[in-house]
């Protein structure tokens, strides 16, 4: 029997941080857009309850279950990459911070090529998308979009005495990271709004679903892009898993792929587009020869540092037995809670050298102590805990589909500290990390180090420990990086258009060229921001003021 083809404007894969907000955006005017969303809804409740995420990101159900290949960066290890499969994505299952990362990173972008992404170019819509509740100055925070970020509203002791003590080695107080200047400390922003997350799913699809316009389909993993010659004509997928039945959904003015630094680059290459040697390999007939598919894969590798803490409860005893029947009473009651908020509530972002003009290190601080320091796995004692790692890594993998199966993992190589910059960055950041816990004002509550411990010291056995203790912070970018097709590793334009085709652009954190200075989710709003008015043919938000000198000022509202 013939499959049934439907026609939309747009389809869409992925409907995760990218996805739901194009969702949105693209139907606003009446166009037909058909979502495909290889996991399920998101009805599960500790998506929405911030506290969930220790659950979530381990989810089997709420994940892909992709891992790092091993590596003598990781000293032998493989070691799992949680990417969210489930509607918002990873938005749905992430750390919740909100950081947008320095100017000097979407300038580079512009001079690496890509006319329109300079920092005042997309400003505007980092800014259009947000909803800062509180303080903000309104040169630099939207007040208006639909995706609520708010301040940290549950203080702790020990994280006030981090800032301090952060204070006493030289690191500025910040009170706005996404503002004027990202150095310094202070608390982390977060994408909770009374009490529960607000994912890019939450933000985005609740007004697109009303449209009569829009199709959302969970449990529809795509399987290939469909190609009439050199034109992105519609997509293949499954419905119901490998054992589901396949359907054909055809549009009539583009294929947008955001499904995700991994999948995007795997699906990619499984409907022929990539390296011609790659696909031969795997027996996939050569649509478009591209040989940068799949390749300039980065991450950034963190190591968390935890000490025993003294005279005062932390999360770890906070978090079960009583203590928390009192947190879940506050949660109940729309009051501050542990429930409600992200894993990490304390930053700093400083420099590994201290004539550099702007950090390259993002600290993380929080008043628990995980176990082996793995984020979620609380231990018994009461601790906190210091992670680090380097905001702009120079070491690059790749990502590579394991055969032409669609429901194959593919193979994922991160490459972490291959480079030797990127060794001797981290080992500044760990040396700093050590002297942030031991500073005058954490001394009533630090007790000793229990990882890695007094007894590692050397440049060579910090590293070691890096290799051996090290994970994935969750920032996978790269892997169909924008350039002008002079560059022979790009594979979209500053349009986002995949070069050498018509109808297909990616729209995720794949076509990032280099590392942001930060988590990577709202650099990801922003690039499907601006690539919605791209793909409507809409005039360019206009560049903000050239603001790029100035401190932050007094207009707060």
């Amino acid at each position: 029997m013939p499959l049934v083809k439907e026609i939309f404007d747009y389809v869409i894969i992925g409907g995760g941080t990218a996805g739901a907000l194009l969702t949105n955006r693209l139907s606003e005017n009446g166009a037909s857009v058909c979502l495909l969303e290889a996991g399920h809804s998101d009805i599960n409740p500790l998506i929405h309850i911030p506290a969930g995420y220790i659950k979530n990101v381990y989810s089997k159900t709420l994940t892909w279950g992709f891992e790092a290949e091993a590596s003598a960066g990781t000293a032998g290890r493989r070691f799992s990459l949680p990417q969210g499969r489930v509607l918002g994505g990873s938005s749905s299952i992430n750390g919740l911070n909100h950081n947008r990362g320095q100017r000097a990173d979407f300038d580079h972008w512009a001079a690496l090529g890509n006319p329109g992404w300079s920092y005042n170019e997309v400003l505007p819509y980092f800014r259009r998308s947000e909803h800062k509740i509180g303080k903000a100055d309104k040169r630099y925070r939207g007040l208006d979009g639909e995706l609520s970020i708010t301040d940290l509203d549950w203080h702790h002791p020990v994280s006030e005495a981090f800032v301090k003590g952060a204070q006493e080695l030289g690191i500025p107080e910040n009170p706005d990271y996404n503002g004027a200047r990202q150095d310094g400390v202070g608390y982390y922003q977060r994408c909770i709004n009374k009490g529960f997350r607000i994912s890019s799913a939450r933000a985005f699809l609740g007004t697109a679903k009303k449209r009569p316009s829009v199709e959302v389909r969970t449990n529809a993993q795509a399987t290939a892009i469909l190609f009439e010659g050199k034109r992105a004509v519609g997509v293949s997928y499954m419905k119901g898993g490998p054992s589901g039945k396949t359907h054909n959904v055809m549009a009539r003015r583009e294929v947008i792929v955001s499904a995700g630094t991994i999948n995007t680059a795997k699906l990619l290459q499984i409907s022929g587009v990539g390296d011609a040697k790659l696909l031969a390999e795997l027996g996939v007939p050569v649509v478009h020869d591209l040989p940068g598919v799949g390749n300039n894969l980065r991450d950034h590798y963190g190591v968390r540092m935890v000490s025993r803490v003294k005279g005062i409860r932390t999360i770890n005893s906070m978090a079960q037995g009583p203590r928390l029947l009192l947190e879940i009473g506050r949660w109940l009651l729309r009051k501050p809670s542990l429930l409600a908020v992200s894993p990490s509530l304390a930053h700093a972002f400083w420099k590994s050298d201290e004539t550099m003009d702007k950090p390259d290190l993002q600290f993380v601080f929080s008043p628990a102590s995980f176990r082996e320091g793995v984020v979620g796995l609380l231990d018994k004692k009461p601790g906190m805990t210091t992670g680090v790692w380097q905001e702009r890594p120079e070491s690059t993998g790749f990502v590579r589909a394991r055969s032409s199966n669609p429901f194959d993992t593919p193979i994922v190589q991160p490459n972490y500290l291959a480079n030797e910059k990127d060794q001797q960055v981290l080992l500044a950041g760990m040396r700093l990390a050590r002297r942030l816990m031991r500073t005058s004002a954490l001394a009533p509550y630090f007790d000793h180090e229990t990882a890695p411990g007094d007894d590692v010291q050397t440049d060579e056995e910090l590293l070691d420990f890096a290799r051996k203790n090290g994970t994935t912070v969750y920032h996978l970018i790269g892997t169909a990086r924008m350039g002008p097709e002079s560059d022979p590793e790009a594979v979209v334009d500053a349009q986002l258009r995949v070069h050498g085709l018509d109808g297909l652009r990616v729209v995720d954190a794949s076509i990032m060229p280099s590392m942001p200075s930060a988590n990577t989710n709202a650099a990801t709003l922003m690039i499907a921001e601006k690539a919605s008015d791209m793909i409507r043919g809409l005039t360019p938000l206009a560049p903000a003021e050239n603001i790029a000198n100035e401190e932050a000022t007094e207009t707060l509202c």
